[in-house]
């Protein structure tokens, strides 16, 4: 028998297995490729997440620091403030204490003078000088009492108005040691008269008199620049004559002024001296302590009453 040759059949089962398990490697290698590629842009989108984190951390980091460093200086800084201010008021109080222990001094001194003010004034409350004293007492305290007319300049300002009632007392005792004058004045340091229809004129002096003026005193509203220029000039210009004799009493506890050598020597120079040798008047000052009291006052008028034949007291507190 004769055995028939079978052709080849490319399409049998094999081939197809063989050509299904090759498909199947190249779609599993297919799978695979894709699975690594996008795992290697989620592990580098991690990575990146991570290092912003890290900056962040670092940046706030840097900024607390800064501040930190901020606050040191800014404390630095204030310590070095506070040693400045110490070191100022340090020289401040030194100073304070230069200018407490001279005015301690002037105090002293006026104290003394003020001692023999006061015997003084219970001498002239007893007995009427019987003629004129024409000699000076070259004391602190020593005030002459020779003169036939009286001018008073007064500071009117807010500090004085706090011891008003002390001021009108030593009115009262300035008149006192001068028992009986022919005439007499008051002004404030601005040169404003008491009473105005008395200005340029002598107001007469009786007990009378006296006391109603002392009353209005006490009343009296004026305004004041703490400076006794202006009145010193309107009382040497309407009242100070050659053919009497003058007395003037500047009352202050201030002076306001700028400068102390050009207002003595103008009042000085229109203060003339007589061929007798006396001046117009005499300037006298009495210094009160009031608060906010300084020493300029009493600087200006130690000098002034030294020069025009007066006497400067500085009352005690």
């Amino acid at each position: 028998m004769k055995h028939r040759d079978k052709g080849i059949d490319i399409f049998s089962l094999s081939f197809l297995d063989i050509i299904s398990c090759g498909f199947g490697a190249v779609v599993m290698l297919i799978l695979i490729s894709k699975t690594d590629v996008d795992a290697a842009p989620t592990a580098g989108t991690e990575d990146v997440s991570a290092m912003l984190s890290q900056l962040v951390t670092l940046q706030n980091s840097v900024s607390q620091i800064q501040q930190e460093m901020n606050q040191k200086l800014e404390v630095l800084s204030s310590i070095s403030e506070q040693k400045q201010s110490a070191a100022a008021a340090s020289k401040a109080l030194q100073q304070q204490l230069k200018a407490l222990n001279q005015k301690q001094a002037a105090t002293a001194e006026s104290i003394a003078g003020l001692g023999l003010v006061e015997e003084r004034l219970k001498q002239a409350s007893l007995k009427t000088p019987q003629k004129p004293n024409k000699t000076r007492d070259e004391d602190v305290g020593g005030i002459p009492v020779d003169s036939d007319y009286v001018v008073f300049i007064v500071d009117t300002s807010g500090s004085m108005k706090n011891i008003w009632g002390k001021v009108s007392q030593e009115i009262v005792n300035v008149l006192n040691i001068h028992p009986q004058v022919k005439g007499f004045q008051i002004l404030n340091d601005m040169g404003q008269s008491l009473i105005s229809g008395y200005d340029g004129q002598w107001m007469p002096d009786t007990p009378a008199r006296r006391k109603s003026v002392i009353e209005l005193f006490k009343k009296w509203n004026a305004v004041s620049n703490s400076s006794p220029v202006e009145g010193l000039t309107a009382a040497l210009r309407k009242y100070a004559k050659a053919n009497i004799t003058t007395s003037i009493y500047v009352f202050g506890d201030d002076y306001t002024g700028s400068s102390y050598d050009p207002v003595i020597d103008a009042i000085t120079q229109q203060n003339k001296k007589l061929p007798s040798g006396r001046r117009l008047a005499k300037i006298h000052a009495i210094g009160f302590i009031s608060p906010g009291t300084t020493d300029r006052f009493s600087v200006l008028m130690r000098e002034m009453t030294k020069q025009n034949d007066g006497t400067f007291i500085a009352l005690p507190r």
